[in-house]
């Protein structure tokens, strides 16, 4: 399949993000306080437990909802 052919496919359907541009700010910032709060939890309750529970869900969201902030206000990465 040349390039030209695979250009073509691609032509007919078309890119749909997963989530749409008018709601990525909302997402956002709602990922982002959902980080701030789980960050509490996780500083009030140090325990081997707490990791898992509180620490990777809470820089999950930080991180992409960092990302969905940045986009949400219009400058994109």
């Amino acid at each position: 399949m040349s390039l030209y052919e695979v250009w073509q496919a691609a032509a007919s359907s078309p890119f749909q993000p997963t989530v749409g541009k008018d709601s990525q700010l909302i997402l956002g910032l709602s990922l982002l306080l959902i980080g701030f709060v789980l960050t509490g939890l996780f500083g009030l309750n140090r325990s081997a437990l707490s990791v898992p529970l509180f620490g990777i869900p809470a820089s999950l969201a930080f991180g992409f909802g960092a990302v969905f902030a940045i986009c949400g206000f219009g400058v994109y990465v």
